[in-house]
């Protein structure tokens, strides 16, 4: 199938010419092509006045006169497809080419960290309903770097009570994490989960596709069932604020996670906030909660990360449509891995690797999670498929993770314990 071309931009000062810089390198670009964004690695290298690149798997050829490179592009060595003409200005290098269509782009240098790592307290005044890359970012960090902020609970219900937002999974973000660029992976480390009410509610009836058909319809379920909850933090347990007959001295132990934790989806999609994916989203698994390591594929420049939907407490699928639904504080540290990306949502903590699989249905989840973490374990440890046969099919673990959202979310996860007598 052919790669249709994607923009190239390449901007020259003097002072480049000069010799004070030099194309060579790494660019990042952002490629307009038929009215759709894109994003690629532009590498060139300079000679002289001679400039060569590639981009896409396309290669460029072009000479350098004052500020414009005016030259061709191919695809290996087949004759050339079109022209490309690279004007520098100042720090970008912008392009405009007629192969494939008519198509443009802005090229810039990666970013570099800035320095020592920093901690940033964000107050959130406005929280959004939506996974998308449309929003402008609250805050840039640099990989490194803490962000210490807090969330509203799904009902859009701060700390003091008080109803800040719509419901449905309210989001705290987006937060621009500078370097971070499609083909990377954003690691986010959850420091710290807490509560900071001590109240939550929850669903009070098993949703009916968990359900045997003939069971469900003859459930005779109790409208006035009060499933509201008092969290008692100095105890570390949840009970029922009013609580039926039997279960007056039901308690669940408390243990905060973070149901949403997502990059923007890919392209110009939007997703609501109960929605989750490959970027991750509301992936409501009960283990993603203080102490452990989240790894999503970048997909926008900045990723754009989101956090909310708390969590009290949550068995396993949240079972009822909420978990313990309550606000959160927390604090997360964003790193990235570069020129290196994953393609579901990974995650791990003190005992297990954890490897995501979502997808319509139970079967393909579990295929795509049993994939996730095959493809781990074979790129950290240069597993051979038979090696990550045995592995796997002696200490594999599964956990359905999420049953009530529009998709299935199956985790394979392996402990620790296992992976430390493997040869590296």
């Amino acid at each position: 199938m052919r790669r249709p071309l994607l923009a190239l931009l390449i901007v020259l000062t003097p002072a480049t010419l000069l010799g004070q810089s030099n194309l060579s390198g790494d660019w990042q670009a952002t490629v307009h092509l038929f009215g759709s964004t894109q994003y690629a690695i532009l590498h060139l290298e300079q000679t002289s006045e001679k400039v060569t690149g590639t981009i896409f798997r396309t290669k460029i050829e072009c000479q350098l006169q004052s500020t414009v490179c005016a030259g061709t592009v191919r695809r290996g060595n087949d004759p050339p497809i079109g022209t490309i003409r690279l004007t520098l200005k100042g720090s970008e290098i912008q392009a405009e080419s007629d192969a494939d269509g008519p198509f443009n782009f802005i090229a810039r240098r990666p970013v570099v960290s800035r320095g020592a790592p920093r901690t940033h307290q964000f107050t959130p005044t406005k929280f959004y309903n939506y996974f998308s890359s449309k929003y402008e970012p609250v805050l840039h960090v640099a990989p490194g770097d803490t962000i210490e902020s807090w969330s509203v609970d799904a009902g859009g219900i701060d700390a003091s009570g008080k109803r800040r937002s719509p419901g449905g999974n309210p989001l705290t973000g987006p937060f621009f994490v500078d370097g971070a660029w499609p083909g990377d992976t954003l690691v986010v480390k959850l420091n710290r989960v807490r509560l900071t009410r001590d109240t939550a509610v929850s669903g009070d009836q098993i949703i009916p596709t968990a359900l045997g058909p003939g069971y469900y319809r003859n459930l005779k379920f109790d409208e006035k069932f009060s499933s509201e909850w008092t969290l008692d933090r100095a105890a570390g347990v949840a009970r029922l604020t009013k609580p039926s007959e039997h279960l007056k001295n039901y308690t669940v132990p408390l243990k905060p996670m973070l149901g949403c934790i997502a990059v923007a989806p890919p392209r110009e999609m939007s997703f609501r906030s109960g929605y989750l994916g490959a970027w991750g989203g509301n992936m409501d698994f009960s283990q993603l909660g203080e102490g452990a390591t989240v790894y999503l594929p970048v997909m926008h420049p900045g990723a754009l990360l989101f956090l909310g939907d708390g969590h009290a407490a949550q068995g396993d699928g949240e079972l009822t449509g909420d978990a313990l639904e309550t606000s959160m504080e927390f604090s997360v540290t964003v790193e990235l891995v570069k020129n290196k990306t994953v393609s579901q949502p990974r995650a791990e903590n003190a005992q297990f690797r954890m490897a995501s699989g979502i997808a319509n249905g139970l079967q393909e989840a579990l295929q795509q999670a049993t994939t996730n973490l095959s493809r781990w374990l074979a790129d950290d440890y240069k597993l051979t498929p038979n090696e990550v046969a045995i592995v796997l099919g002696t200490a594999i673990q599964y956990q359905i993770a999420e049953v009530v959202d529009p998709l299935v979310h199956v985790v394979a996860k392996i402990d620790k314990k296992a992976l430390a007598g493997l040869q590296q």
